[in-house]
């Protein structure tokens, strides 16, 4: 009996997995690979960085970024992808580009599981085809703003790749009610930037802090070390900075990208 009941307790959790991973309505056949702008690397490419614009934006939106960026980090090519436009029900029904519904903005608020899944699949199919370009996993960061550093969390936090490492801006922690249940084995040692403005009143500080603070407590993932070494959570936090970034958080964010993909 006791074969049957852990074979029975294995097909249940298979079949958990398999819910979570697949939303109802969600298929691979209906997801269609994002759009995207890239910035070549200056040099033989060695290295990619996705990063994922937040809510209403595009992937030009942070093309000057990159091509500021790569001055110092010539090896990387930059993939930055648009959303596609849908309604968004805490901007009153707008539509507009977004990488799934919010519901509306919150610690505990409801949030739209099925749209954030198909927007997993979609960045694990551009990282799947770095791959296949022969750009290994270790050499990828995944990034992303605000919405976009939702969708990183998601997607390098509960994927089986270990990437190099995952940058979040102004973003939280999503799906908190089943986050454990999907980590992947490598979340403790994946390498974690993190900024956040103090006075941002739409992805307030305090739900950043709070999501750091699941991060450590219920996740297990440690603190980037004193001595400056690429691992670890770093989270930093820039005085009366609004929803957006400065210079010093994108020099900030230079110096860690510099660590986790060298030259």
């Amino acid at each position: 009996m006791s074969r049957i009941f852990l074979l029975a307790l294995t097909i249940l959790v298979c079949l958990v997995a398999v819910a979570l991973y697949y939303p109802r309505g969600t298929t691979m056949v209906s997801i269609v690979p994002l759009k995207f702008l890239s910035v070549p690397s200056l040099v033989k490419q060695t290295a990619t960085i996705i990063f994922v614009h937040g809510l209403g934006d595009s992937g030009a939106g942070w093309h000057p970024v990159g091509e500021m960026l790569n001055q110092d980090l010539p090896h990387v090519k930059w993939i930055l992808p648009n959303a596609p436009t849908m309604p968004v029900t805490a901007n009153g029904g707008m539509t507009m580009p977004s990488w799934f519904d919010i519901l509306s903005f919150g610690f505990d608020s409801k949030e739209d599981r099925d749209g954030m899944f198909k927007t997993m699949y979609s960045l694990n199919q551009l990282i799947s085809a770095e791959v296949d370009a022969g750009i290994p996993a270790s050499r990828i960061v995944l990034g992303g703003f605000s919405q976009g550093g939702a969708m990183t969390l998601l997607t390098g936090l509960t994927g089986e790749r270990k990437l190099a490492g995952l940058a979040v801006l102004s973003g939280w922690l999503p799906l908190r009610d089943t986050f454990k249940a999907m980590a992947n084995d490598h979340i403790k040692s994946v390498p974690i930037f993190w900024g956040h403005g103090s006075a941002d009143p739409l992805v307030r500080h305090d739900l950043a802090v709070k999501s750091t603070e699941y991060l450590r407590t219920t996740l297990g993932v440690p603190d980037a070390p004193e001595s400056g070494e690429a691992k670890g959570l770093t989270f930093n936090t820039y005085s009366g900075v609004q929803h957006s970034v400065n210079d010093r958080e994108l020099a900030d964010l230079k110096a860690w990208l510099k660590k986790v993909l060298p030259q």
